[in-house]
């Protein structure tokens, strides 16, 4: 098929590789000039495994194309994918500006009949919009499709290769049918394409994000209860776990979910339902929930420093991204902590495998950076882990030591048994557990 994927960011460009690698022609439009120029010379504006080497061998075989032209991608494809971003408006809101201001440009370009797919998450209604938009704009046929995304940073090809379920919402049986089209190669271990409703594909997604979320605030809760009445959250989580109405997955604590979905995601879910009149009460509080727990590893350090006890004090930082496998900073829990410890007089200095150029924009000269993870440790009197990199996963623990002024280590990410700590030296403080 000919397919045009418009947002060449995180989800466009990982949905239009994949749809290239399958045989299909695609072309990736993007307003940002130089970011197109770089993908042309097989430069990547972000960092997913896997996806350099999938854009380069597609555009080798001249299944994919770059252009800042909309209007010749749009005549050129029978379906037009957008997935530009739908960042928080300052009300909580989706803000779907980019969305809207695609589909004006869609409906002048069109030459025939289009499907149009929206690949951005977008709040209930919006299918409805943006075929409104491209009425005003257009004589020719065309039908909205609903198709959101559920793709993992740092599994993101193998998500979109391999997905557990294709959700389509169309009002159109021939619009719906032409997706699924699209999409047949990508099932054929029969997973399911489930069709629906537009209304009903762009709750889905918001819901299955909100439950996730509520699912990490929930382990983060009862963790912090552990921790009070002296239990073991390992131990509690296991118990959990096991259970198969509830399963493993999303009850690991720490210090808060980040990331580019579920933060925007949950309080754009909260803000519909407030405009529907129908509030979510538990979702509200999930994301009250994250957003202390992103600086609950803060308290533990002042109540251990006592409070304005780190000013002068060097702190090493092991990972900055919200998590492994990607360089995504956004809504990353390292962000307010850092900046509060920062303020409080510490002396940063992080290391992180791929976040570096990403973590920049928010720290602004605030952290130093180490080029590897052991260099962050000379002198410091604490250690931070943040993201759970497998790198730090089985450290040298003798060379820290060696290189660390004092032995105590604050870990957000649980990567280490307290009794192994102990026996090796350190003072260690993790969530859910009795600090050693």
């Amino acid at each position: 098929m000919r397919v045009c994927v418009i947002g060449s960011g995180y989800v466009g460009l990982v949905a239009g590789a994949c749809f290239a690698e399958f045989g299909n022609n695609v072309v990736c439009v993007d307003k940002d000039s130089k970011k197109i120029e770089d993908l042309k010379n097989g430069i990547i504006p972000i960092y997913e495994p896997g996806l350099s080497e999938l854009v380069l061998s597609n555009r080798k075989e001249n299944r994919l194309e770059f252009s800042t032209d909309t209007k010749e991608a749009v005549e050129s494809s029978e379906i037009i994918f957008i997935a530009v971003g739908t960042p928080t408006s300052h009300d909580g809101s989706a803000d779907l500006t980019a969305v809207f201001a695609v589909a004006e440009a869609i409906g002048k370009s069109m030459n025939g009949y289009k499907v149009i797919v929206d690949k951005s998450t977008v709040p209930v209604g919006t299918a409805a919009k943006v075929k409104e938009i491209i009425s005003k704009n257009t004589k020719h046929e065309f039908d909205v499709v609903s198709n959101p995304e559920f793709l993992k940073e740092g599994a993101a090809i193998d998500d979109f290769m391999k997905p557990e379920r294709v959700v389509i919402g169309a009002d159109s049986d021939m619009a719906g049918d032409l997706v699924a089209q699209l999409y047949a190669p990508f099932v054929l271990n029969g997973n399911p394409i489930i069709k629906m409703g537009t209304l009903s594909a762009e709750l889905t997604k918001y819901a299955c994000n909100a439950f996730l979320a509520t699912k990490i605030s929930f382990a983060n809760e009862i963790a912090n209860l552990c921790e009070t009445v002296g239990a073991d959250y390992e131990d509690v989580r296991k118990g959990m776990g096991t259970d198969s109405r509830i399963g493993r997955q999303f009850l690991y604590a720490g210090i808060g979910y980040g990331g580019s979905c579920f933060p925007k995601d949950v309080r754009a879910l909260i803000r519909t339902s407030e405009q529907y009149s129908t509030p979510l009460r538990i979702i509200r509080e999930v994301e009250t929930v994250n957003e202390d727990q992103k600086v609950r590893l803060f308290d533990k350090i002042e109540k251990f420093y006592g409070k304005g006890g780190v000013k002068g004090k060097k702190i090493a930082v092991w990972g900055l991204a919200f998590k492994p496998g990607t360089d995504d900073m956004r809504e990353a829990p390292s962000i307010p902590l850092l900046l509060k410890l920062h303020e409080e007089g510490a002396i940063l200095k992080a290391f992180d495998p791929v976040a570096k150029e990403t973590s920049e924009y928010y720290f602004k000269g605030k952290v130093e950076y180490a080029k590897d993870a052991y260099e962050a440790l000379q002198d410091a009197e604490a250690l931070l882990l943040l993201t759970e990199w497998r790198e730090f996963r089985e450290p040298d623990f003798s060379r820290i030591k060696k290189l660390m002024k004092s032995h105590v280590i604050f870990d957000g990410r649980n990567q280490y048994r307290p009794e192994h700590m102990k026996k090796e030296g350190f003072q260690y403080f993790s969530i859910g557990k009795q600090a050693v």
